[in-house]
């Protein structure tokens, strides 16, 4: 299946919308793992085995990772979801941006190396930076849009100038259009825009009417989860027309630092999937 078909699938199974970001953090382990980066697969699998009926994606963020040299422990943990949770797609976290030779083996080390089923990039280079991964058949690709942190403003809410069609939109606003137009190629792209800017969901919606969105910021960065609903997912009657994956990371991965974590994190894991679900009814 393509990534697309996939999200389908993994969100009519689980009747979710939630995506778990794995952002794993040895300072804030439980127990006799704290501090221990060793146990980076052990705490990210045991998550995993905890929420995996309760998710539509899981999204392991890489320099999580690579900060600890536990590249190997995601290369073990991709395939241990890909094991135990067979119909639920991996999004690498990456956010690559480079162009040439460079971008073709992130895309290589993306979908060959640690076998994900989608990754996250930025395109401040252009599509050049975006069309290597769309050279790996049926695999998904995220691009930044319109980020949930303060500094997203800097450049993604610019008004440009002598752009034709879409003098005096905003920088985001470009990307949107080019990813729901010439772009999408593979019929795989989507956009990352943020949870904590409901009405530029909305609008990136309007100009990317079917493209999946990634939604990072529920849970720990305050995003409202029913603001982000109605902003971003369409559908009739539970069926999404236009997919949304609202991630929440530290808010599921850290409920609890005690022994009994899996039990807290698959406790809010269900909490945030359930909320989602009523916005969306």
């Amino acid at each position: 299946m393509t990534f697309i078909e996939q999200l389908a699938k993994a969100e009519t199974i689980n009747q979710s919308l939630l995506c778990v970001g794995l952002d794993p953090d040895p300072a804030r382990f439980p127990g006799a793992w704290q501090h221990d980066a060793n146990r980076i697969f052990d705490f990210c699998a045991t998550i995993v085995d905890a929420t995996r009926d309760l998710v539509l994606a899981f999204k392991p963020q890489i320099a999580h990772f690579a900060a600890h040299r536990a590249e190997e422990q995601l290369e073990r943990l991709i395939a241990h979801m890909h094991r135990v949770a067979p119909d639920v797609p991996v999004i690498l976290d990456a956010k690559r941006g480079d162009i040439g030779s460079t971008a073709e083996q992130y895309a290589v080390e993306a979908f060959e190396r640690y076998q994900a089923d989608a990754v996250t990039l930025s395109p401040f280079l252009g599509f050049d930076s975006i069309e290597p991964y769309l050279r790996h058949e049926g695999k998904g690709v995220f691009v930044l849009c319109r980020t949930s942190n303060p500094g997203g403003d800097d450049l993604q809410a610019r008004r440009l100038a002598g752009a034709g069609d879409g003098d005096g939109e905003m920088l985001y606003e470009l990307i949107a259009r080019l990813a729901s137009s010439e772009w999408n190629r593979n019929g795989q792209l989507g956009l990352v825009v943020g949870a904590t800017y409901p009405a530029e969901i909305a609008r990136v919606r309007e100009l990317a009417p079917q493209l999946p969105l990634l939604i990072p910021g529920v849970g720990a960065q305050g995003g409202d989860a029913l603001s982000t609903v109605r902003s971003g997912w369409r559908g009739d009657a539970g069926r999404t027309t236009a997919p949304i994956v609202v991630n929440s990371s530290r808010a599921i991965l850290y409920a609890s630092r005690g022994n009994e974590f899996a039990e807290a994190a698959r406790a809010a894991a269900i909490a945030t999937r359930d909320t989602l679900n009523a916005a969306r009814r």
